[in-house]
């Protein structure tokens, strides 16, 4: 059965009427409530299906007028219970007319604020965006500038805002080396550092990433102000994209997107890495038994100590999108729910877990001109 999505959408926050899409929490069952409508919508915009614990909006698509193309995404939940979420948007993936977008969802409205320009260059393309708000309730916005023809030739930059994203400080550089980026957000550290994930891309190729494509972490000082780096993490056939948690104080665990090509295949799984002193080094990549399709994961750790894990389930399809948990710090993990499936790409997932409780995770589909955004509730996992 088919459903226009808007009308869906409407009915949704109408039935409701507590914070799942924004806005401040009310009633948990309106939640669920709100769940049960959209278990009519198992199919809509180019064969997306869901799982009917989750709810589903569009939140920006072709008629956004930032240029088709729209991905990665990045939220970020700010104090005062606004999501802020950025994108990097234009004409393609190596244009040169590119830049980083944000929108604004007001706590208790259900109407995302018009894109507007966080970072652009007149010379070089932006890249991957990354939202995060620190303990002090400053607000950083990491992001990739890109000076040559592939991603092998970037460096991330990054501004700061004292007002919760209302204005931005002037762009500052984090990193010089040649190839190194940004996607995953950052982690607060038991001992009050940040832990950035970064990544190194080698190979001037758009079509595969060089063997020796490596992830590495940055750990801020908040009192000193400065950076210290890690060493790189290598594997079988590179990894990148690493999403990280903190198990316990100084014990930390990655998981990484793969390196590699593109090509249909049945040879390519999620990377694991670990840090037994708070992200200083890291020990060399191992491959898990998660399938991956050389596209972005991400990891979070739940409130209540268990692990959120979102990757792509398959390894050449970036289909179906499914998440699963760990209640044992990773060493194993549940069947999980798929947040969405069917024809398509839905990819690159950055998840986040609010105050009240819910999980929110961003995410692009349709070719990268959609970005989407489901909620779920810790129990919908079970």
């Amino acid at each position: 059965m088919r459903i226009k999505q808007e009308s869906l959408k409407s009915d949704l926050f109408n039935l409701r009427g507590s914070r799942t899409l924004g806005g401040n929490v009310k009633k948990r069952h309106d939640i669920r409530a709100a769940k049960a409508l959209l278990v009519l919508a198992a199919v809509f915009n180019m064969g997306l299906q869901t799982s009917a614990a989750l709810k589903i909006e569009t939140v920006f698509g072709p008629e956004t007028k930032t240029g088709p193309y729209k991905h990665p995404t990045t939220i970020t939940e700010l104090s005062n219970g606004d999501f802020l979420l950025a994108y990097y948007g234009g004409g393609g993936e190596y244009e040169k007319e590119t830049a980083v977008f944000s929108s604004r969802l007001k706590a208790g409205s259900s109407t995302w604020s018009k894109p507007v320009v966080l970072a652009r260059n007149p010379v070089y393309s932006m890249g991957n965006p990354v939202l995060w708000q620190a303990p002090d309730s400053k607000v950083w916005l990491f992001y990739v500038v890109r000076p040559g023809a592939t991603w092998s030739t970037s460096r991330i930059a990054a501004k700061i805002s004292e007002d919760g994203g209302k204005s931005w400080s002037d762009s500052f550089m984090v990193t010089f080396e040649e190839g190194t980026m940004v996607r995953s957000r950052p982690v607060l550290l038991s001992d009050g550092h940040y832990l950035l994930p970064i990544y190194h891309e080698t190979g001037a190729d758009t079509e595969k990433t060089g063997a020796d494509t490596s992830s590495l972490f940055l750990r801020f000082d908040p009192r000193a102000a400065q950076w210290t780096q890690s060493n790189k993490v290598f594997s079988r056939m590179g990894n990148l994209q690493a999403a990280v948690v903190e198990i316990q104080a100084g014990h930390l665990l990655a998981l990484c997107r793969r390196g590699g090509d593109y090509e249909p295949g049945n040879d390519g799984f999620v990377v694991q890495t670990e840090s037994k002193d708070g992200g200083k080094t890291w020990s060399p990549g191992i491959e898990t038994r998660f399938p991956n399709p050389n596209s972005s994961v991400e990891l979070i750790k739940l409130r209540g100590g268990n692990l959120l894990f979102i990757y792509n389930h398959s390894m050449h399809e970036r289909t179906p999108l499914r998440a699963v948990v760990s209640r044992d710090a990773g060493k194993t993990w549940s069947s999980g729910i798929d947040i969405a499936s069917g024809t398509g790409s839905f990819s690159y997932p950055t998840a986040i877990q609010t105050r009240d409780g819910v999980i929110h995770i961003t995410f692009t589909s349709d070719e990268r001109t959609k970005i989407r955004h489901a909620i779920l509730e810790e129990s919908d996992l079970r």
